[in-house]
């Protein structure tokens, strides 16, 4: 379909605005639910739909097509979706040229997002970037695409918008909605006997990833990690959280990995079992900074595809991937990466944290510190900053 330059669409005194977004995977689903509390308290009667989960959808949200189709991760990965992802681009960029949203709010979702945003903004529909594309890690050619595809970029972590002004990007830091979700201060007790755990024994969580890709070049190596950490220590209990839509992909790869006796397979749950536990195997991403706010020790871990790794390495710019390490600026936690995450390496890792009570302590009041600077009124500072391009 040729594209066809439109007027902006102007709200009339006291019309609510319409919201297009597009939230990928777990994580963004959740960061769109909680901004979308604050756009319906400025706009009660707002209209939001494109492409969101379950969170989202709690809150109202009509989802054209699940988040979970975007949900892949890695060059050779995205590959194998290539076509079903770009035709489901197009069409909701068709359908978004048909009837024109106030905004369009991308979350997260970056590949998916800024070519979707480029588009939209040639035809003067406001466009919105919720998160910041980790310009500041890897990928710094981002930079370009971001400006000539976005009017504003709502950054989760305080250095963004002085790095994204400095390039003639618009820019608001409304700090990060998990610190707002997450409590200061957590009951672990409390989250133990809710998920039906001893208190008085010791909890891994094991977090492998919300994408079905990271599921499968991770999870069995997990749950090889949990059983050696478990003959360490045979009293420790192991949760792994999943979530309900890769609940039977998760089963059939504990099958395959010739399961593991006790394992609790909690639906979703992933805080509660941040809670509960007392050391975490995550796999690098969003659910790093989460184990981070529940002030948890753990141990950081990724593998993918070798060619993916392989372009992904020559662009990385920090030394750390994991998001606790680059806030903190040092190796708070251990990362093992790719062929350095072996279950020998992981569970020694593991381990170390579990018999180090005064490692951890110092650990968990770190972790209070980077709360403390990444809690802000999120939702309000996003609608307040949306407001804003409604208004011009």
């Amino acid at each position: 379909m040729a594209e066809q330059v439109k007027p902006i669409v102007k709200l009339a005194a006291g019309e609510a605005p319409r919201f297009a977004m597009v939230a990928g995977e777990a994580s963004g689903d959740l960061l769109a639910s909680l901004m979308m509390s604050g756009l319906i308290n400025n706009w009660p009667a707002a209209q939001m739909f494109g492409i969101g989960g379950p969170k989202m959808a709690e809150a109202g949200f009509q989802a054209w097509w699940p988040a979970d189709k975007l949900s892949v991760r890695g060059y050779v990965e995205v590959l194998r979706h290539y076509r079903e992802i770009v035709s489901i681009r197009q069409q909701l960029f068709e359908r978004l040229l048909r009837q024109p949203p106030s905004v369009f709010i991308g979350v997260d979702a970056p590949d998916f997002n800024l070519d979707l945003a480029a588009k939209l903004k040639r035809n003067r529909i406001p466009t919105v970037q919720f998160v910041c594309p980790s310009i500041w890690a890897w990928r710094p050619e981002r930079i370009e695409k971001i400006k000539k595809s976005v009017d504003h970029v709502l950054c989760l972590f305080p250095f963004e918008p002085d790095l994204l002004r400095r390039n003639g990007i618009d820019a608001t830091y409304v700090g990060h909605p998990l610190a707002q979700a997450i409590p200061m201060q957590i009951d672990r007790q409390s989250a133990c006997l809710a998920l039906g755990l001893d208190p008085q024994k010791q909890v891994l969580a094991v977090l492998p990833g919300s994408r079905r890709s990271e599921i499968q070049y991770l999870l069995r190596r997990f749950l090889q990690t949990a059983q050696q950490v478990r003959q360490a220590r045979p009293a420790i209990q192991v949760v792994l959280p999943a979530m309900p839509v890769l609940r039977d992909f998760i089963l059939s790869e504990i099958d395959a990995a010739g399961g593991l006796p006790g394992l609790r397979l909690l639906e979703g749950q992933s805080h509660q079992a941040l809670a509960a536990c007392d050391v975490c195997l995550v796999a690098s991403g969003t659910a790093t900074l989460e184990a981070a706010l529940f002030k948890r020790p753990m141990v950081i871990a990724y593998n993918m595809h070798p060619v993916s790794w392989w372009m992904m390495k020559r662009k990385k710019l920090q030394p750390w991937v994991g998001l606790p390490n680059i806030l903190c600026e040092e190796f708070v936690v251990p990362e093992l990466l790719q062929d350095q995450a072996t279950p020998h390496r992981l569970s020694e890792a593991l381990i170390a944290w579990l018999e180090s009570p005064s490692r951890t302590e110092a650990l968990k009041k770190r972790f209070t510190q980077l709360h403390q600077r990444l809690l802000q009124n999120t939702p309000q500072l996003c609608a307040h900053a949306i407001e804003k391009i409604l208004a011009s």
